[in-house]
């Protein structure tokens, strides 16, 4: 983003002013490299959200995480996995609270 306000001609002054940021932060952004990582997140993230939406919601980060190992071959860290659905706010629907079935007293005959 900064650097299409840059191309635009707009001034840096002008938009860390108007966005709220420190000057010397937007500098060092566009100094920061991007991590090696970061597109692999991306891509991951994006399958993770297909994941997800082919099982309706209700997988949680260990049932993606074991599609994603398991089912395609595509290595990945559970926690890895759980991070990054944290990021996106995927999260699974909670099941239905388990009821304990009762069993039937046993009969004043059995006594």
């Amino acid at each position: 983003m900064i650097d299409r306000l840059t191309d635009a001609g707009i001034p840096v002054d002008r938009y860390c002013r108007v966005l709220g940021v420190a000057r010397q932060n937007c500098c060092k952004a566009k100094r920061t490299p991007t991590a090696q990582t970061e597109p692999r997140r991306r891509w991951l993230t994006g399958v993770i959200l297909d994941i997800h939406v082919a099982s309706r919601g209700t997988y949680g980060h260990r049932q993606v995480h074991d599609e994603l190992t398991l089912g395609m071959g595509i290595p990945a860290c559970q926690r890895t996995v759980w991070l990054l659905m944290n990021q996106v706010g995927i999260h699974e629907i909670p099941c239905p609270a388990r009821v304990k079935q009762l069993r039937e007293p046993p009969s004043p005959a059995t006594w």
